[in-house]
């Protein structure tokens, strides 16, 4: 399979008039961290062909062999109150998932609460938001056209492997900062999008095994969502943060 470079200057024509302002690098640690000492602005997005030291949530580690992910960290300034920054990681995840089932025809791609984007193979995207400053710096790692012996793990896979469509990375990411953009917009208007998210969800309404971060583990059936993004069980409890494992 032939895999293509990234080219800013394609990204950036795509992006014409909006406020995205996308600089494509060959090799970084990591894209979070260079966001980090880049004195960044609302729009600021970076994105590498490779990173030495990616990493995910929960400090796990992100690989992805070079030219086959799209591994960018975008910049925002939310203009709603830092106590509604929870729903961020979801509304970036269903943006990407959106735009994945929208640009392959298909209807292959869901939300895993809170931050990732699986398909029947496997996991398909990771997100990280991470609050910096005034705003948020939100990592999103795909794996594009990555093949079997590439996957990192068992539980991996890939746009390439699930849909057998060869994505070009520049019409993807420019794809999914447009909608992203435009959910963002919706959100900071006061629209409420956790229709669209239900709609697009793994985990709601399936029984789930919750790890949490003082080591104990709740099972119960995720039902909805709490007013500040938060994932809420049949059980009566309200989840914040959590790694998640769908049951059968």
């Amino acid at each position: 399979m032939k895999r293509c470079a990234l080219d800013e200057e394609v990204i950036s024509q795509s992006l014409r008039n909006s406020y995205w302002r996308v600089k494509v690098l060959d090799e970084v640690t990591s894209t979070q961290t260079l966001m980090r000492e880049s004195n960044p602005s609302h729009g600021s997005v970076f994105t590498a062909e490779y990173q030495s030291q990616g990493r995910g949530r929960l400090d796990r580690t992100f690989h992805s062999p070079k030219f086959s992910g799209l591994l960018s960290s975008i910049y925002i300034e939310p203009s709603l109150s830092t106590e509604l920054w929870g729903w961020v990681p979801l509304l970036v995840g269903m943006s990407v998932a959106q735009v994945l089932n929208e640009i392959t025809n298909t209807a292959a791609f869901q939300t895993k609460w809170p931050n990732d984007v699986i398909a029947p193979g496997g996991k398909i995207c990771g997100i990280l938001c991470e609050t910096f400053r005034s705003g948020i710096i939100i990592g999103i790692g795909i794996n594009v056209s990555t093949q079997l012996d590439e996957l990192p793990v068992e539980s991996a896979s890939s746009i390439y492997l699930e849909t057998e469509n060869s994505i070009d990375r520049n019409v993807l990411l420019a794809s999914i900062l447009t909608r992203l953009n435009e959910n963002l917009a919706r959100w900071e208007a006061g629209q409420s999008f956790e229709s669209g998210y239900k709609e697009i969800s793994a985990t709601l309404g399936r029984e789930i095994s919750a790890l949490l971060p003082d080591g104990s583990v709740l099972a119960s059936k995720a039902v909805g969502l709490t007013s500040d993004g938060g994932l809420l069980l049949e059980s009566g409890e309200a989840i914040t943060v959590g790694d998640i494992v769908h049951l059968r």
